[in-house]
């Protein structure tokens, strides 16, 4: 199974987010903070992470990530609410591979890691 890291201070992206990922065969992890992420990381890394980009030290979670070892294997997604050029780019800087937009539903989210689930 693979593991899949929610990293977002909103409980309510996180909830929705796990009971649907957890339908495709992932273990999902959920942190509410930058620092509760990188600690978790630092226990195992997450095959895939998703990083709320409106979350205090994103970039920095995401870098770090990158800097570990086995985190260029990670495949980091980068949590918008709107498509903003300079914080894709932001993002794309500190390491991230692709970018998700919020609210997501089960569809965007299916969509977006079944195929991944599938290559486990």
């Amino acid at each position: 199974m693979r593991r899949l890291m929610i990293a977002d201070d909103s409980a309510v992206i996180c909830k929705v987010a796990k009971r649907i990922l957890s339908g495709l065969d992932y273990l999902v992890i959920e942190a509410s903070n930058a620092g509760e992420a990188m600690i978790m990381c630092d226990a195992q890394l997450p095959d895939v992470l998703c990083v709320d980009s409106g979350m205090t030290g994103a970039l920095d979670l995401i870098s770090s990530v990158r800097q570990m070892e086995g985190g260029k294997d990670v495949r980091i997604y980068y949590l918008m609410i709107e498509k903003e050029f300079k914080q894709m780019m932001a993002g794309k800087r500190a390491g991230a591979d692709d970018f998700l937009l919020k609210p997501f539903d089960r569809r965007i989210l299916t969509e977006t890691f079944a195929p991944y689930a599938a290559a486990a």
